[in-house]
């Protein structure tokens, strides 16, 4: 499986972006996939997951009522609505797909990694 992770940019504070994470090669329709980041200087953190069938979802703490994952496997996709973005979330956003239909904030729990993208925020 290989993943493609898009929609990073630069955008102000207060504002929006939608991160896209495409799967080829095969799907990740039954597994769960999840978002990670990291900020410079600091390690890779679990951002959000969602199950299989997208009726599960979990957030960090810092994100939680201002980020959004949905999944569209009929496109075999995954997304990240980001809303009211704060400088504290530049960093480098990663998807990765899970070995198995749910997962949880280890990032042990994800087989596949795609390469990254970047999202600054500026104040």
């Amino acid at each position: 499986v290989q993943l493609q992770a898009s929609g990073g940019g630069l955008v102000q504070a207060g504002g929006s972006l939608r991160l896209s994470c495409a799967a080829s090669g095969r799907t990740h329709s039954n597994n769960a996939v999840g978002w990670f980041r990291r900020a410079p200087g600091k390690e890779r953190e679990f951002v959000a997951t969602i199950s299989w069938r997208g009726e599960s979802t979990s957030y960090a703490d810092s994100v939680k009522g201002r980020f959004h994952i949905s999944r569209d496997s009929a496109k075999s996709a995954v997304y990240l609505q980001m809303n009211n973005l704060k400088p504290e979330d530049t960093a480098v956003y990663y998807c990765a797909s899970a070995y198995g239909p749910y997962a949880g904030t280890s990032e042990g729990g994800y087989r596949y990694w795609g390469q990254g993208t970047q999202v600054t925020v500026s104040s």
